[in-house]
């Protein structure tokens, strides 16, 4: 009996030897060999990282809003002052996120009796509260400056949530309506870093 299971186990083996020789493939004389070596996959290095442009994730609901031509040209000069303020692609998503809540990117002058105190520019900065005179804070570069310059004052603010980094500035009446813009915001600088 022991014959018998002896010559059946070599018979399986000789099976699983013959079907691993026969199933896998088969080399032709002659044929070249491919060395398979892992491809390095290029990364496109001219757009941001997203997880540094939102390192918390977005809090709440987000809002978006079509940009005209005065808008993007505003995007591009808050991007320009970041970096000529040696600052990361983060400062610029808090800035433009700011802008858009405080003046949907646009560059407002006194607005009359629909005007909150004497707030103008991209950010409603007031003159009487010491952000410039209304030439330097309706002059997107010099307004978008002052508020960096606000930004860097804050301990830490690399480090805090859009909304928060945004009203330690700004002093909003509204301080957690700055988180909505975020992404838009990411979106923004990603597009027009580079650009």
């Amino acid at each position: 009996m022991n014959t018998i299971i002896r010559k059946s186990m070599l018979s399986v083996a000789g099976l699983a030897f013959a079907g691993g020789v026969f199933a896998g493939p088969i080399a032709h004389a002659g044929t070249p060999t491919v060395d398979a070596k892992p491809v390095a996959v290029a990364v496109q290095a001219d757009k941001p990282d997203m997880g540094k442009l939102i390192p918390h994730g977005t809090q709440g609901a987000q809002s978006r809003i079509d940009l005209n031509d005065e808008q993007v040209a505003n995007v591009k000069a808050i991007i320009a002052a970041t970096k000529k303020a040696d600052l990361p692609e983060r400062a610029a998503v808090i800035s433009i996120a700011t802008s858009l809540q405080e003046s949907k990117l646009e560059n407002l002058g006194h607005l009359g009796d629909m005007n909150d105190h004497d707030s103008l520019g991209l950010f409603q900065q007031r003159p009487s509260s010491g952000w410039g005179t209304p030439e330097q804070i309706t002059d997107p570069q010099y307004s978008t400056t002052a508020f960096l310059k606000g930004l860097k004052q804050v301990d830490g603010w690399q480090d805090m949530a859009l909304t928060d980094a945004a009203q330690t500035v700004q002093v909003s009446a509204y301080p957690d309506a700055y988180a909505q813009w975020e992404q838009q915001a990411a979106d923004l600088v990603a597009q027009y870093w580079n650009s």
